[in-house]
């Protein structure tokens, strides 16, 4: 499940996707169900290792495989996808650690791959030299165990010593080991970790602040940690000191600590209490315990400059004492001197005001400088913001080109150097180093094309959605495109959780589907965060309805304006997107000829229970309040499914491995098709977590499998009709 910018942000702690996700959720009594809810027969197919469950599975696969590995568009197609995803042209994504470039690659000779570093001078050079730090393929190897590499965190600002999340095949629990950079070593007797859903923090060179599993009542019902621990180098793990704790009724992301060190080197200890998916309580440790700030519910601390504390603020807000609102979406800074005072009475100073178009999207710090991107009207803006002596902060907007998105950032913390990862549809990514004091901001490196696009074109468009709301759209196709309703076209969306779906640039979409003369479509619907958290917030829970006839309407603009037609009109989406292709399979399956559904949520009506679904009933609603529930069970597509429809063959792909969603929804699903005869695909690979695959061969046979799918359904004259 993509994630919210709390989760995000857990994300990159332990590195993107691995953070604390998982765990069994109570839910009421199923025998209380509505006349729109089937009965489950397939509960048996939530033993997610059985040896039955597994050879239902094993056999899904190989009948899947058969059909779909063994058409002649598959070998062509998985060996484009490989050629590109382990390109040496990649552009190798750099992170800045006190002054040095450090990488994550991955490439045919590394298949887990490397971390490696060089000098920024070095790595502006068309051939760096690279040393390697970490090889994961070696250390697999030496372990006996399947690592996939899931980040570093380390203690700023010098970034010597690290801790290594190394997960088992891909899944969000991860091992945590110690490592110092500057040897390149792990340290012999230093902190360990053993696998579990955590995060951690530094506080010093032998503290660090945790949260995990530390036993009976320390979990919430979502499998997330609810207690904070203080752990001092040579101290027994069991030993260290508890310095908070939340509920177990807390179903959110955990509550997780964090600690800001700004340039000036002033220390802030914050915990991210999360009661749901989007509400949070903000604590600053102090030596006299954990003090609480009045923050409303959707705020998040973001960073520290200066010793100020910088905080994205979701909704509106009128400080205690104070007449002027704060609207939704700004960002604010609080005196770090002033809070630890009284941190029941605010005074924040507004840093950053949306606009009716443009929102702000991200905001990282250099040691004296903040960079914070927005987007207006889905286009990117980029901006730094100053401090003065006087305390009035200012802002020069970056020449960022029009069309283009950030799809990567990284600040030092040393100085006030930066990089930006620019990219489009049709434009690799290129970086931009930036110097935030002296104002340079200029094209530093570029990717070099992965896919012919000389042919194509991208277009902004907007549909009408049934309650009137224009929705925008990109649509990527060939300069000649004929306007018949032929055209085989893919759309995708994400429609949840307050993330933007912005221009990308996927050399495997470009090489597996444009080149072949497929349109591809991104719409930007409600319930994701391009136009602000009012556009998040009109599509949660009960008014979800309005995501899904957003998405509809797309479909049908595209239809009107003969740029496909529903025979050659295909759909695609993860996760929380793989709901969203489940629900406009079972509403509307006259409008789609192939849909790929992926590691998707599907039984809404079950999600509180499986993996960990009781985190993101902020988003969707609970069972246990009547309205939700029976909305749930009106667009819950394992629900909806019917014997007497005539649906799409739909592709369903999941992974054993992904103990965030978890395979239990797709599983039940395909069960369900399968008992009404209705025809399907199905994939179910052991490893790759919450993804497409653990290394770059296993998502190339991933996509592989997606396009040819496509391609049968879609091109091929052929395939249904």
């Amino acid at each position: 499940m993509c994630l919210t910018r709390g989760a995000a942000r857990l994300v990159a702690t332990l590195m993107t996707t691995a953070a604390v996700m998982t765990g069994l959720g109570a839910i009421p009594a199923r025998a209380q169900q509505s006349s729109l809810e089937q009965s489950d027969n397939y509960t048996w197919l939530e033993d997610i290792h059985g040896e039955r469950q597994m050879a239902w599975v094993k056999a899904e696969n190989a009948r899947t495989a058969a059909v779909l590995e063994k058409d002649s568009h598959f070998a062509p197609l998985e060996a484009e996808a490989l050629k590109v995803l382990e390109s040496p042209d990649r552009l190798p994504e750099p992170e800045l650690r006190n002054g040095v470039v450090y990488n994550t690659w991955r490439d045919a000779e590394h298949v887990r791959g490397i971390v490696r570093r060089t000098k920024l001078k070095d790595y502006l050079m068309a051939e760096p030299k690279w040393e390697t730090v970490l090889d994961y393929d070696a250390l697999s190897k030496t372990d006996k165990q399947s690592w996939v590499g899931k980040g570093l965190e380390c203690l700023h600002p010098d970034d010597e010593l690290c801790l290594v999340a190394l997960s088992a095949g891909g899944e969000d629990a991860v091992t945590l080991r110690e490592m110092n950079l500057k040897t390149g070593k792990f340290v012999e007797g230093g902190f360990a970790l053993p696998r579990g859903k955590q995060t951690v923090a530094w506080v010093d060179k032998d503290t660090l602040l945790i949260a995990r599993d530390w036993g009976t009542g320390t979990m919430s019902e979502a499998g997330y940690p609810i207690t904070i621990r203080r752990w001092r180098r040579g101290q027994p793990l069991e030993n260290s000191k508890e310095v908070f704790r939340g509920d177990t009724k807390d179903n959110g992301y955990g509550d997780n600590p964090r600690v800001f060190i700004d340039g000036q080197g002033h220390q802030a200890a914050i915990v991210e209490r999360n009661l749901s998916t989007f509400a949070h309580e903000n604590y600053l440790l102090l030596p006299g315990g954990a003090k609480k700030l009045a923050l409303p519910l959707k705020a998040s601390v973001e960073g520290m400059l200066d010793g100020q504390l910088l905080v994205a603020v979701d909704e509106d807000w009128t400080p205690e004492g104070q007449t002027n609102k704060i609207a939704q979406g700004s960002v604010v800074a609080l005196d770090l001197a002033a809070v630890e005072k009284d941190p029941t009475r605010l005074n924040p100073t507004v840093v950053f005001a949306p606009t009716a178009q443009e929102f702000e999207q991200w905001f990282s710090t250099t040691k004296n400088h903040m960079i914070l991107t927005t987007l207006e009207h889905v286009q990117q803006r980029a901006y730094v913001y100053t401090l003065g002596s006087d305390r009035n902060w200012t802002r020069k907007r970056l020449p960022v080109p029009d069309n283009l998105t950030t799809d990567s950032r990284t600040t030092s913390r040393t100085d006030d150097r930066f990089f930006l990862g620019l990219e489009g549809f049709l434009t690799p990514p290129s970086l931009w180093l930036g110097d935030a004091g002296d104002g340079s901001f200029a094209l530093a490196k570029s990717e070099k094309p992965q896919f012919d696009a000389s042919a194509d074109v991208v277009e902004q468009l907007e549909a009408t959605s049934k309650d009137g709301t224009r929705v925008p759209y990109f649509v990527v196709h060939r300069k000649g495109m004929r306007y018949d309703g032929s055209n085989a076209t893919l759309l995708t969306a994400y429609g949840g959780f307050q993330i933007a779906s912005t221009p990308s640039y996927s050399p495997v979409n470009g090489k597996l589907w444009l080149e072949h003369g497929g349109v591809y479509v991104l719409a930007n619907i409600r319930g994701g965060g391009e136009f602000g958290p009012a556009w998040h917030e009109a599509g949660l829970k009960t008014h979800r309805q309005r995501i899904y006839d957003d998405f509809y309407a797309v479909a049908e603009d595209l239809v009107t304006r003969k740029i496909t037609s529903p025979r050659r009109l295909g759909i695609r989406g993860g996760s929380n997107g793989g709901l969203l292709m489940g629900v406009e399979f079972t509403q509307h399956p006259e409008m789609w000829n192939a849909v790929v559904i992926q590691v998707p949520l599907l039984d809404m009506l079950g999600f509180e229970h499986l993996s960990a679904g009781a985190s993101w009933v902020g988003e969707y609603g609970s069972v246990s309040v009547p309205e939700e529930r029976a909305f749930l069970a009106s667009i819950s597509p394992y629900n909806q499914l019917k014997p007497d429809v005539h649906y799409p063959e739909p592709l369903i792909f999941t992974t054993t491995k992904d103990d965030r969603v978890g395979p239990v929804h797709a599983r039940k699903f395909a069960a369900r098709m399968e008992e009404f005869h209705e025809p399907f695909f199905y994939d179910e690979i052991t490893e790759g977590g919450h993804g497409a695959g653990a290394d770059k061969k296993q998502e190339a046979r991933t996509d592989a499998e997606y396009f040819t799918y496509l391609m049968m359904n879609l091109m091929d004259s052929t395939g249904p009709g």
